[in-house]
């Protein structure tokens, strides 16, 4: 059989692609007799069938040159025919071989290709493709009729891409390139390619375009942002798009566009997985749709019911991205409102220097900490008299803010003390460190005010789900935002509002997260506290972060009543907490009465000043002499003795213990056992009060890592403990490192970990019977 490219006829029905428009549909029937043998073309209609987009694969390839003698006829026919194997790469600009040898010695251009067609044979089961090429035939034969076409599409694919990409890279007319695109989108969604870069490519093509034409009207902007609509559905803008977007979104904010286009865009982008790092001009997209959401009449009403459709109508948001996607796009307005002012503060201290009180000379020309002011005329009159002498102060001016900075050598002096310290230092210390640093005033330009108000408002809104809450603590709890802006009146008070929602709720992975992510680092609990820079309110909200909630301690779990929270607190926070008790404060009161009952403070001046403060108030009255009638009970209790063995019966309960233990005196108690009862770890509180306590059997309790924990700061001359069959787990059985004088310990069937058991051994020097018997150490 003969195939010739040039043969005629009046019955050639055969469609050239050049001969359509440019992405035309191929007609659904098509048919070719070429030569003399008959063939027929495969019917190209949709078959519901999907193919993945081919990049390179291995085909039979087989080139005929059209005959122009009757010998080369012969030469041509199909039973001399011969097919090369050849690995082909279907490349953005032309088909090639990893072989470049035979009929692929030269690569094949997208734009020589005139038509592409399926071919069977009647009585041959071979499934081949032609490629119509100036002065011949290109055929490629599969194994299967499936690669056949999974062929075929994919070379009609690359070629129309192809195509577009040399059409719109020189537009003409805008009314006939918004027609193309509108084909472009077209041929994407119908396509039976199933790949990413089949809706990408043309989101890049367009991209392009725009980026290489800004002198569009506003009028063609939306109409290609509502042409390529379609193919945002379920994919990403690429960055140049995303500019355009961000550009539209600031000139025209209360376009249609921005609420009926933009809107299921930004969503995609938020429920999925989004590395913002990678991607930072999607995250600035949905940056300033939000900031376009704002323009609208409603203002802030609208941001509030597009969080809400983010969250869901139920109490569970089901997608897990979308509050770190937010809080990431909030993080990064909230810097760029203070961007400007940081970024002129090149020559500013660091915040080890202003700490150190010392900089080297050669390195910066300010020598010590800033001093932030309001706008006033008179520094404009002393940065045009800069020149004149030297002993006027230094202005760094901005659009934003004033900066002055002031030799002070008075401050070094008292500031070298701390030159030896290499260790980098807490944020709120370099805030507080210089009394010039902790008085500043921002004033941001009108466009950052508006942009600051936005997003504090956002990261309220999502500290009221309290789905949400856990994750935002936990987000926030490293504290994100730059020091300029911990120093900016305006922003810590707005962000109140969010730390007094982690500090109302009572679960301990929320209200935890106000603590320093670690030690040495200050957390929003140093930051409120009375004394601290963002404090205005003379610590109620420091009080509210540690009150106690129907008679039970909110941060019981993570740090109230614990010895090392009041000592932190009577290092730091002493002079404050009695300040609010004496006005009266009834959680500093207990406070004060805790640091008394545990002997936190040393110095007797100190207690004393403490019990006057108790006894100023009558709430302070009423709890000191409860402490002292618990220390006089104690005291009696050691004074007279009791019993030194108690086994309580099975199935006792806490409240049991409880009566137990204050029906009687046991102050001798050494060996107690409550294997196989019901108690908890709530029974802690009254074990701590057994002074002389030596051996505690808890096998097969419900006592668990909280009551471990409190008794491992209490019970320190415990040198027997069971723990077998206990729910314990690492995190309270690393807490018995601190009990020294352990010598026999039970371990048996709970979730010890290996690396636990190792840490035990080291820290315990005097252990010597050890039970891990079906543990993970075993």
């Amino acid at each position: 059989m003969d195939f010739n490219g040039s043969s005629g006829g009046g019955s050639d029905h055969r469609q050239i692609e050049e001969s359509k428009p440019l992405l035309g549909e191929m007609s659904a029937t098509e048919g070719n007799k070429m030569g003399a043998a008959p063939c027929r073309r495969a019917l190209l209609h949709c078959n519901g069938m999907r193919y993945k987009l081919l990049q390179e694969g291995d085909i039979q390839v087989c080139v005929i040159r059209h005959p122009r003698t009757f010998l080369s006829k012969i030469l041509t026919s199909k039973f001399l025919r011969r097919w090369e194997p050849h690995h082909l790469t279907l490349a953005d600009n032309s088909v090639a071989s990893a072989t470049p040898t035979g009929y692929m010695e030269n690569s094949i251009s997208y734009s020589a290709i005139e038509d592409v067609q399926l071919l069977s044979w009647e009585n041959a089961p071979k499934y081949c493709l032609q490629l119509t090429i100036p002065g011949g035939t290109v055929l490629l034969q599969a194994a299967n009729s499936y690669l056949r076409d999974q062929w075929f599409h994919s070379l009609q694919w690359k070629k129309k891409i192809y195509k577009y990409k040399k059409v719109l890279s020189n537009p003409g007319r805008w009314e006939v390139v918004l027609k193309e695109i509108r084909t472009l989108v077209d041929m994407a969604l119908t396509s039976p390619l199933q790949d990413d870069s089949i809706h990408q490519a043309p989101l890049e093509i367009v991209s392009k375009l725009l980026s290489e034409n800004n002198n569009l009207t506003t009028q063609d902007h939306e109409s290609i942002i509502v042409a390529i609509a379609p193919l945002l559905e379920n994919n990403h803008p690429p960055p140049d798009l995303c500019e355009f977007f961000c550009k539209h979104c600031r000139e025209r904010p209360r376009s249609m566009v921005v609420i009926e286009v933009f809107t299921p865009v930004v969503q995609r982008i938020l429920k999925h997985n989004m590395d913002f790092g990678k991607c930072p001009r999607l995250r600035l997209f949905t940056q300033e749709y939000i900031l376009a959401l704002n323009e609208l009449n409603a203002g802030m009403e609208v941001v509030k019911k597009f969080i809400h459709s983010m969250h869901g109508p139920t109490g569970q948001c089901p997608h897990p991205r979308v509050l770190p996607n937010l809080v990431a796009v909030c993080l990064a307005a909230i810097y760029s409102c203070y961007e400007e002012f940081i970024n002129s503060r090149d020559n500013s201290p660091s915040l080890k220097e202003i700490r150190n009180g010392c900089q080297q000379q050669c390195d910066r020309k300010p020598n010590l900490p800033l001093r932030l002011l309001h706008t006033s005329p008179d520094l404009v009159s002393q940065e045009a008299t800069l020149t004149e002498s030297r002993l006027k102060p230094v202005i760094v001016t901005s659009n934003e803010i004033h900066v002055e900075v002031e030799r002070n050598n008075t401050a070094n002096q008292k500031m070298t003390a701390n030159v030896g310290n290499d260790s980098e230092p807490n944020l709120i210390d370099c805030l507080m460190v210089s009394p010039t640093c902790s008085t500043m005033s921002i004033e941001l330009s009108t466009q950052a005010d508006r942009i600051l108000g936005c997003y504090v408002e956002i990261l309220k809104m999502l500290s009221d789900y309290d789905d949400w809450r856990p994750a935002l603590a936990s987000l926030l709890q490293p504290i994100p935002f730059p020091k300029e802006a911990l120093a900016h009146e305006k922003f810590t008070k707005e962000l109140k509002y969010v730390i007094q929602r982690f500090a109302e709720d009572p679960r301990q992975e929320v209200h935890s997260c106000l603590l320093s992510v670690r030690a040495g680092k200050d957390g929003w609990f140093q930051l409120y506290s009375p004394g601290g820079v963002a404090c205005d309110d003379d610590g109620e909200l420091f009080a509210s972060m540690v009150r106690v909630c129907n008679n039970v301690h909110i941060l019981m779990g993570s740090c109230y009543k614990t010895k090392k929270f009041l000592l932190s607190l009577a290092e730091n926070k002493l002079g404050p907490c009695m300040l609010l008790a004496l006005r009266g404060n009834q959680t500093m009161v207990e406070i004060l009465c805790l640091m008394l009952e545990y002997n936190i403070i040393d110095n007797n001046d100190t207690q004393l000043q403490i019990i006057s403060t108790l006894e100023s108030t009558d709430v302070g009255k009423r709890m000191y002499e409860q402490l002292c009638d618990r220390q006089r009970e104690l005291k009696e209790l050691q004074r007279k003795g009791g019993p030194t063995r108690l086994t309580l019966p099975s199935k006792s309960t806490d409240a049991d213990l409880a009566r137990l233990l204050s029906s009687g005196s046991f102050g001798n108690l050494e060996n107690l056992s409550l294997a196989f009862t019901n108690v908890t770890s709530a029974c802690a509180e009254h074990l701590i009060k057994l002074p002389s306590l030596k051996q505690l059997n808890l096998w097969s309790t419900q006592f668990g890592d909280a009551g471990l924990r409190l008794l491992s700061e209490h019970l320190t001359m415990l040198q027997v403990l069971n723990l077998c069959e206990t729910p314990v787990t690492d995190a309270g059985l690393l807490a018995l490192s601190s009990m020294k004088s352990l010598c026999s310990l039970n371990m048996n069937s709970t979730k010890l970990s290996a690396d636990t058991y190792e840490d035990l051994k080291a820290k315990l020097p005097n252990l010597k019977e050890v039970d891990v018997r079906y543990t993970e150490a075993w």
